[in-house]
């Protein structure tokens, strides 16, 4: 099977791509690079690469591609709204050319990767059929190509969103803008746990490398078209003070609370993804504190400017005001 993956030089797309090449697939590259083209090294020369953007690329881009996976955006809620209408053109609309050029051109499947947060807070557990309320512009994008994504599905086509957890763990181009990777790197560099009082608001959370095989199963199962499925487990909805204790016990450091108290919270149920996709993560919070630990032992995760997305796209546009465009 040979899969077109966008936006392969982010947080996931770095962990995905060799996860699918070891899985046997042929994979085909696109991505504007805006993080570095050198964060593709482990697997560049096991790929093809194109070098573009999903607003404009051409549609040859797909010539014998099989299946999609489409998580070319602006990545997170701040990114989201440094420029609202620019983070709907390319986490709307650029997603749906993408798609719609994939059906025109005979592609099979096409999986969009979105996220929980297009449920914003609230009490109790969201699932599939909860009533959305994103709260942001990059949660109603997510939302927009959703809703216009799955009704492409038939059956020659079958179109899945994954709505994901709150992603953690290593990779090679890290993000210290996240909650378990921030609290870790903070508690080894500086000896601070920060939480926002009084730590009792939850987010589900998933690590990276189980995003790669949730994406694997959505790409291979039957019976998914048409679908939105909730990408996490059941009892990783943690409490944002539990994520500060696994950190404090891993790594060490103090945990200071600050601020009001943060009533936003909500949790998520995975039993679909269970059902459909036959998906259960591996990894823990755990399991991903001292996997960041090690890293940061080892001197291969440091303070890098562009592991923390707002500061380093700011910069970007500081340097040309229209190098997003």
């Amino acid at each position: 099977m040979k899969v077109l993956v966008t936006g392969c030089g982010g947080y996931i797309g770095t962990t995905l791509v060799p996860y699918l090449l070891k899985e046997g697939f042929s994979v085909r590259c696109l991505d504007r690079f805006f993080f570095g083209e050198d964060l593709i090294s482990h697997f560049s020369d096991r790929v093809e690469v194109v070098r573009g953007d999903v607003r404009n690329v051409d549609p040859s881009v797909m010539k014998g591609i099989d299946g999609v996976v489409d998580m070319a955006s602006l990545s997170n809620d701040p990114a989201g709204e440094l420029n609202p209408e620019l983070t709907l053109a390319i986490n709307y609309r650029g997603r749906i050319r993408v798609a719609k050029m994939a059906k025109e051109a005979g592609v099979k499947r096409y999986v969009l990767l979105s996220s929980c947060s297009v449920y914003g807070f609230r009490e109790g557990y969201s699932d599939e059929s909860t009533e959305p309320n994103p709260l942001t512009t990059y949660a109603r994008a997510n939302l927009l190509a959703e809703r216009e994504v799955l009704p492409l599905n038939d059956g020659a086509f079958t179109s899945v969103a994954l709505r994901l957890a709150t992603v953690h763990g290593p990779s090679k181009r890290m993000r210290l803008d996240l909650l378990v990777n921030g609290m870790t790197f903070n508690a080894y560099s500086s000896g601070k746990i920060t939480v926002m009082r009084d730590g009792t608001q939850r987010r589900p959370l998933v690590h990276v490398f189980d995003v790669a095989r949730a994406v694997h199963a959505a790409l291979t199962v039957e019976g998914v078209g048409g679908e939105v499925i909730n990408v996490g487990a059941d009892d990783q909805n943690y409490a944002i003070m539990d994520v500060a204790k696994v950190v404090r016990n891993v790594v060490g450091g103090e945990v200071e609370m600050y601020g009001d108290p943060d009533r936003r919270s909500y949790a998520v149920s995975f039993r679909k993804a269970r059902e459909l996709l036959d998906f259960e993560p591996k990894f823990t919070v755990e399991d991903s504190v001292k996997q960041i630990y090690h890293e940061l032992l080892l001197g291969n995760v440091k303070g890098d400017p562009r592991w923390t997305t707002v500061k380093w796209y700011k910069s970007i546009l500081e340097r040309d005001p229209h190098a997003l465009d």
